[in-house]
């Protein structure tokens, strides 16, 4: 088989036994790798309702045919697992280098379930599995961890792990690599934690077999040269300001988030306040760019920024997210706090789209006398004070005083104190990333009914279609739009690829699947394949009996009202009939469930089918004939 190595590793950290199966190449066809693969094999290994943080539960480290390859933008791998926020399906996708390092390990994917009695990591040395003793590790910081596992094993060594945030089960506490590369949403790293698994440590020189390899250089080079053109959309400006390029004009569009989603930026954050935090603001104290395995742009970069207050020197630009979060969200011009923020997020390991937006919560609290200064441990969350943000910040890494219940996110949080709900900005539970569904519409079908809520990197019409102020949405045709956005974003996704790259040039994706596989696909059966892939991760949710009714929205995600003024003023969204229309388009009925006759045309879904239509029961058998009187 082309494009994986074949191979998928289990692991039960109760019983330390470890087993090797084959990847089938029937499997591979229909699921093709990342959270496709994923899915199939959770629903097949979890039995249902099993508790996240329990034995039965399952988190699976899974590679797409891309990864490792040389294809360019395939340095992707997704973390998936039961989330323990929403009690459903949840897949985390991330870049940096441990993708390819795991297939050159000679896995395509680890699954590990059980949970140990003391802490552990796992290392595949080139096909090799220990389970290995983490006291030493165990309480480190991602930087401190991953500085003595390159110490044992050099430089080579590529982890997946957690930090303090995911070994205190933080529900925001995301999988690292890298040092700032994280899958960071859903409570991944919680799950991890729950383990007593610290890490997983990959090394190996196996080479990924390829089945046209001219076709992939030649694919390379389309990529590269679609990169010089005009054609190479948002990914052209990322090379070298990255996420945060666009920044300050999201921050006036209504795109991202201000005071809590309850601002407007051309009012409370203004373009001369949001322009020292973004990129270009930056970007005289930039030392060194960084790019993820495999990737010709290099999204990501250092600094040293000067600071009196922290240590700055060769910190990670913070992502467009974080700039959003720490910054707008908060009302936050202390550019050094916004730098801090995000590193004290990476050395803990706290997914930074949820710890800021627990902190504006809380800030918002604050402000409207909901929450005390004693119950905020005497830090006095304002508006703006960049001291407070970075003390909240680091209390959530390290779970201590208010940290320990902020570090669960902001709905916990507020279920905990039994106040301050009318402030959360929440899908089913999980904090709404920089990107405001009142503006870009089809996001708010995207944030609520996807198999994991509030992800904007998740496929539909999302940020395509835009909202134009003072004309009304038309919500004609938006289903069949968005179960085709569904379909390429998974695709892309499970492939291994960067969505900077998955559109780079036109097609690609496929070409270069093909191209590492040998698989054909006509556009049919590509399209199938996509709109399967997303059934088996939704089934996983719908077996752990989640219907609409669970997958819920707040009000500042589609309904007029603060803002009162600046671009979003007066903007509503019908997102349950933008529902409608997608359960339609999919061939689902209104309660979510997919059709029995989507299932059979889809294929590869037989057990999903089983389990949602199973068979009537046999009638029972006739009663004997009676016998004849004479």
């Amino acid at each position: 088989m082309f494009g994986y190595m074949g191979k998928l590793l289990f692991v039960n950290l109760s019983t330390g036994a470890t087993e090797v199966r084959e990847l089938k190449e029937e499997d591979a066809r229909l699921f093709l790798g990342g959270y496709g693969i994923g899915a199939k094999i959770l629903y097949e290994e979890m039995p249902a309702k099993a508790d996240p943080f329990g034995e039965d539960s399952v988190i699976g480290f899974v590679t797409g045919p891309t990864t490792g390859t040389g294809a360019l933008f395939s340095g992707r791998f997704t973390v998936v697992n039961k989330s323990p926020i929403t009690g459903g399906w949840n897949d985390a996708n991330c870049g940096g280098n441990f993708g390819p390092a795991l297939k050159k390990a000679g896995y395509d994917a680890v699954f590990v379930r059980g949970v140990a009695d003391k802490p552990v990591y796992i290392l595949i040395n080139d096909g090799k599995v220990e389970i290995l003793d983490a006291a030493e590790l165990w309480g480190k910081t991602t930087l401190e961890t991953e500085a003595v596992i390159e110490g044992k094993y050099g430089n080579k060594a590529c982890s997946a792990l957690v930090g303090p945030a995911g070994e205190n089960l933080s529900l925001i506490a995301a999988v690292m690599n890298d040092g700032h590369r994280a899958a960071g949403r859903g409570g991944c790293g919680a799950v991890m934690g729950s383990k007593k698994l610290k890490a997983v440590v990959v090394l190996g020189n196996q080479e990924v077999p390829i089945f046209d390899k001219k076709a992939l250089q030649e694919n390379n080079l389309k990529t590269l040269e679609h990169m010089k053109g005009p054609g190479a959309g948002f990914a052209g400006r990322f090379g070298n300001f990255g996420t945060g390029a666009g920044y300050v004009g999201s921050t006036q569009s209504g795109d991202a988030g201000v005071k809590n989603w309850g601002g407007a930026g051309v009012v409370d954050y203004p373009a001369d306040v949001a322009e020292p935090v973004g990129s270009q603001g930056i970007d005289n104290t930039k030392t060194k760019k960084y790019a993820c395995a495999n990737c010709p742009l290099g999204c990501g970069a250092f600094h040293d920024y000067p600071s009196e207050r922290w240590d700055l020197k060769h910190s990670p630009r913070p992502e467009y997210e974080t700039m959003g979060c720490f910054g707008s969200m908060l009302l936050n011009k202390d550019v050094e706090s916004v730098f801090q923020s995000n590193n004290l997020c990476n050395e803990y390991g706290l997914d930074t789209i949820s710890a800021g937006c627990t902190v504006a919560w809380a800030m918002e609290c604050y402000e409207n006398g909901v929450l005390s200064l004693e119950e905020l441990d005497g830090i006095p969350l304002n508006w703006g004070n960049g001291d407070a943000i970075v003390a909240i910040t680091e209390k959530m890494g390290k779970g201590e005083g208010v940290g320990k219940i902020l570090m669960l996110g902001s709905r916990a949080a507020a279920d905990h104190f039994g106040k301050g709900h009318e402030y959360l900005v929440v899908a089913s539970g999980i904090e709404e990333p920089m990107h405001d569904s009142r503006l870009a519409y089809g996001l708010s079908r995207t944030y609520q009914y996807d198999p994991t809520p509030g992800r904007h990197v998740k496929g539909g019409i999302g940020m395509f279609i835009t909202h134009t102020a003072g004309h009304s949405i038309d919500y004609r045709g938006t289903g069949y739009a968005d179960i085709n956005g569904v379909a390429n974003t998974d695709l892309q996704n499970c492939s291994g690829f960067c969505m900077f790259g998955g559109n780079n040039p036109p097609g690609i994706v496929k070409m270069q699947v093909e191209a590492a596989t040998g698989f054909k696909y006509s556009s049919s059966e590509w399209l199938s394949l996509g709109l399967r892939i997303f059934n088996m991760r939704h089934a996983f949710g719908i077996r752990e009996g989640l219907r609409r009714k669970d997958f819920t929205l707040s009000e500042r995600l589609y309904k007029s009202g603060p803002p009162n003024e600046g671009p979003l003023a007066g903007i509503e969204v019908n997102h349950e009939l933008l529902g409608d229309n997608f359960f339609n388009a999919m061939g689902w009925n209104m309660d979510m469930v997919p059709l029995p006759q989507v299932l059979n045309n889809l294929g590869g879904l037989d057990q999903v089918r089983a389990d949602l239509y199973p068979p009537p029961p046999p009638p029972p058998p006739p009663p004997p004939p009676e016998e004849k009187k004479e």
